[in-house]
């Protein structure tokens, strides 16, 4: 935050209000911009975006900085996610297991060639050997969490001083960028290739039914809500549980992510008469909820202002990062993974996977599939690549690239 300028906090429940606003006001626009339909750009990082030019032009013009409280955010991130579980299936996940094995390795690689891009590029524009790293793994596989842990330690012990905050500005940047490119990498792959998708693609650029105009009822509903938090709880319990004995630090989402494919996969065998909510309106319609609201909020919440005053040489690292990582996913990834519909979903994921977060991969994935069709083992997939390999592989690549 600049110097003279007036800091304003919204609290937990009003920044939740603001984030479904801003996210009708992405649909809306997207209802009216064919572009945005046509490339499967998710609502809420349209409106989530137009919410952070809004607040960048409230510091600007009346020298006040918006900023909120994302209690509410991070919970419905963890909800998401437990909605996930409780829609997976033992079989679809056994049918994909190939593919895990592949999305794995493909992943381990990149985020090496990652760094390999980060280190070669801050050495040839003059810049200590650390930045490759900031402007490499750190920040944009690892996101604002890897840039905001790792920053300090880099600053202090590793010749670059301004490292926490070109992490932040990276990160960010990428974010902004992963959230674009999703959906028309997946469909430039799915036209060049002509892959079969199970649903229509219509010339004129409509969407089709989307899954919430479904009928819904109110047991439907309190079956799904009662479902995922079984989930949520038992999560919380075994995250709580691995901290404690372990010493291991994984996300929330991802014991409630597993706690939910447990549950799908034992409560439906041990009382069969019971009506589970997998693959129902009412799950979708949860799921699809806190997705979006959670997207809204923390794209609304990015300060754009602190972007300006960092140095051109990272954006432009970060131009070369996002060029190499949709050449990979074009020439490498797309092809392991089969070159088949699932295949394109997962590619237009790993925008987010590279670039950004593991929700704006979702996000992506999630337009694209409301456009194209269902493919759901790459909701389970994916998440569970980024939670369980991706922080451990990053660092170890951030750790063998600083001592170099």
């Amino acid at each position: 935050m600049e110097t003279g300028a007036r800091e304003l906090v919204a609290p937990d429940f009003l920044s939740l209000t603001i984030g479904i606003v801003f996210f009708f006001v992405g649909v809306l626009i997207t209802q009216r911009v064919e572009f945005l339909r046509r490339y499967s750009i998710p609502e809420p990082v349209t409106g989530g975006f137009v919410a952070a030019l809004v607040f960048w032009a409230l510091h600007i013009i009346f020298r006040v900085d918006v900023g909120f409280d994302m209690t509410t955010r991070d919970k419905l991130l963890v909800i998401f996610f437990a909605t996930v579980g409780v829609n997976a299936r033992l079989a679809d996940l056994a049918a994909g297991g190939r593919v895990l094995g592949i999305l794995c390795l493909v992943t381990v690689a990149f985020v090496f060639l990652q760094d390999t891009v980060g280190t070669v590029g801050a050495v040839l524009l003059g810049m200590p050997k650390a930045a490759g790293v900031v402007a490499g793994s750190m920040s944009l596989v690892g996101g604002h969490g890897t840039a905001i842990a790792w920053g300090p330690t880099i600053a202090a012990e590793h010749g670059f001083p301004a490292a926490l905050e070109s992490g932040i500005a990276v990160a960010t940047v990428s974010l902004i960028i992963a959230s674009l490119l999703g959906g028309p990498l997946a469909k430039f792959l799915i036209e060049r290739n002509q892959v079969a998708v199970p649903g229509t693609d219509p010339e004129d650029g409509e969407l089709p039914p989307e899954a919430d105009a479904a009928p819904i009822d109110k047991m439907g509903v309190m079956r799904a809500m009662l479902a995922v938090n079984v989930a949520v709880i038992l999560g919380y319990l075994a995250h709580a549980w691995l901290t404690e004995t372990t010493g291991i630090t994984l996300p929330l989402f991802v014991p409630c992510l597993i706690a939910g494919i447990l549950l799908s996969n034992t409560v439906p065998v041990l009382l069969p008469r019971l009506r589970w909510p997998a693959h129902t309106p009412a799950l979708e319609l949860l799921s699809s909820y806190a997705l979006s609201i959670f997207l809204a909020m923390s794209l609304m919440s990015m300060q754009l202002w602190t972007l300006a005053g960092s140095a051109a040489d990272l954006f432009l690292l970060v131009a070369v990062q996002t060029v190499v990582a949709a050449t990979y996913i074009v020439l490498v990834v797309f092809p392991a993974l089969g070159q088949n519909y699932q295949a394109a979903v997962l590619s237009g994921g790993f925008t987010g996977l590279s670039l950004g977060s593991t929700p704006t991969a979702i996000a992506s994935m999630s337009a694209i599939t409301k456009r194209y069709g269902p493919s759901p083992n790459a909701f389970v997939i994916l998440p569970l690549v980024s939670a369980f390999f991706v922080d451990i592989v990053n660092v170890g690549a951030i750790t063998l690239f600083l001592r170099l």
